[in-house]
């Protein structure tokens, strides 16, 4: 028999990982947009001081009463913390100053497939006939939105130093990705943030240090001020617990397909807020990469 608690409960996680996308599609049309005016590791280290200091009131009784799961699992903890919050988004930034916004795009819809890759590896996870179509069906949408179509702009593309560090983001992510399917049990959602929030900054701030003393010094503006604000309460605590649940819910595979909707919302974000048009291409992209996720996603239900 289906249990239905079991389905509310996937739909939830899938929810989760849609939301959590979602945002993160708005921060990498912000680090685009800051990458010239304040630099990589600064961007970095006030996005996760923000998010810290906002989640410091939901999680503080939970980081108390979890303090010893926390204890006895330090060096997980510090690792999770190195990858997810302290190195990933870092290289993000430091990749969109050496690359277009076309590969950076292009890149980072790679991270799923990494998932895939590497589930198969450390988990014999099997991958089946209705996963390799939803993944071949995804690319071709994702490659139809960046490439508008035209043959000629993929066959073009030039790559730079920065999109070796897009690449290396992305394994990252991945593996940190997997890594939350070995969250110790009895450790709280906000317990577990709050912790690799604050080991990440602590992490950062040796190369925030570094670049403050090298780099010229930056003015902040309103609109740079109101970007940290978006990247650290919404791309960083938000989608981070949305996505970390996700993770929890429905696994890293499920998750990663999901994220393949990432350029479907940079899309809509770019005709909403830069009034760029949206066209038939657009929507058949769409519609391949929707279709390639639920296929992949589609399981078989025995009727016991």
């Amino acid at each position: 028999m289906i249990k239905p608690l079991q389905d509310k409960n996937k739909l939830l996680g899938f929810a989760f990982a849609l939301l959590a996308t979602a945002l993160w599609s708005g921060n990498f049309i912000i680090a685009r947009d800051l990458s010239t005016s304040i630099p990589p590791v600064s961007i970095a280290f006030w996005r996760w001081t923000v998010a810290f200091i906002v989640i410091m009131p939901f999680a503080l009784k939970s980081l108390i009463k979890d303090w010893k799961i926390i204890k006895n699992n330090l060096p997980y903890l510090m690792i999770t913390s190195v990858l997810g919050i302290t190195v990933f988004n870092t290289l993000i930034y430091i990749a969109g100053r050496t690359t277009t916004a076309t590969n950076l795009s292009l890149i980072a819809i790679s991270f799923p497939i990494f998932i895939f890759i590497l589930s198969r590896i450390f988990y014999k996870e099997w991958i089946s006939l209705n996963k390799v179509i939803g993944i071949i069906m995804v690319v071709l949408g994702v490659m139809l939105i960046i490439t508008k179509g035209s043959i000629s702009v993929l066959i073009n593309l030039s790559f730079t130093i920065g999109d070796i560090w897009m690449l290396i983001a992305s394994i990252i992510f991945a593996t940190y990705s997997l890594l939350l399917k070995r969250k110790p049990k009895g450790l709280s959602i906000w317990a577990f943030q709050i912790a690799t929030f604050a080991l990440g900054l602590i992490f950062l701030f040796p190369f925030y240090i570094w670049e403050y003393l090298t780099v010229p010094s930056i003015e902040f503006d309103t609109n740079s001020i109101i970007s940290i604000l978006y990247i650290g309460v919404f791309a960083s605590l938000t989608a981070f617990v949305l996505w970390n649940n996700a993770i929890l819910i429905i696994g890293p595979t499920k998750a990663g397909m999901i994220y393949y909707t990432l350029p479907l919302f940079s899309g809509f974000l770019a005709f909403v807020i830069l009034k760029e048009s949206i066209g038939l291409i657009h929507l058949l992209s769409a519609l391949l990469i929707i279709s390639g996720i639920l296929i992949a996603n589609y399981e078989h239900k025995k009727i016991k």
